[in-house]
């Protein structure tokens, strides 16, 4: 268990989040929207750990910042208010064209 929930768990909002911004592909949801779109799936989802899984999501390259053009320093946005989108690799394993161990069920 990490933070309170199981792997299984941890795959599933994973997984979420990618199929959410695929629905969405090419465009972009803010982390707070992204969530709140969520919490009908995972009612009990906290940001903290949310915001973990978005973090790593990025390092794996299946999703990707979009700076917007009325951030004046990237780096000082509250997480809530970053914009994030669908990577070309992050579409493939949320159409399950490639597996992702990490995220298999």
């Amino acid at each position: 268990m990490a933070n309170g929930r199981t792997a299984r768990q941890i795959k599933l909002v994973r997984n979420e989040v990618l199929v959410a911004l695929n629905m969405l592909y090419p465009a972009a949801l803010q982390a707070e929207q992204l969530m709140r779109s969520l919490l009908s799936v995972f009612p009990t989802m906290e940001w903290d750990p949310f915001r973990r899984d978005l973090a790593y999501l990025c390092e794996k390259g299946y999703v990707q910042r979009v700076v917007s053009d009325n951030e004046s320093d990237p780096k000082f946005t509250p997480w809530r208010q970053r914009w994030f989108r669908l990577t070309s690799a992050g579409m493939e394993v949320a159409d399950h064209v490639i597996g992702d161990p990490a995220l298999d069920e």
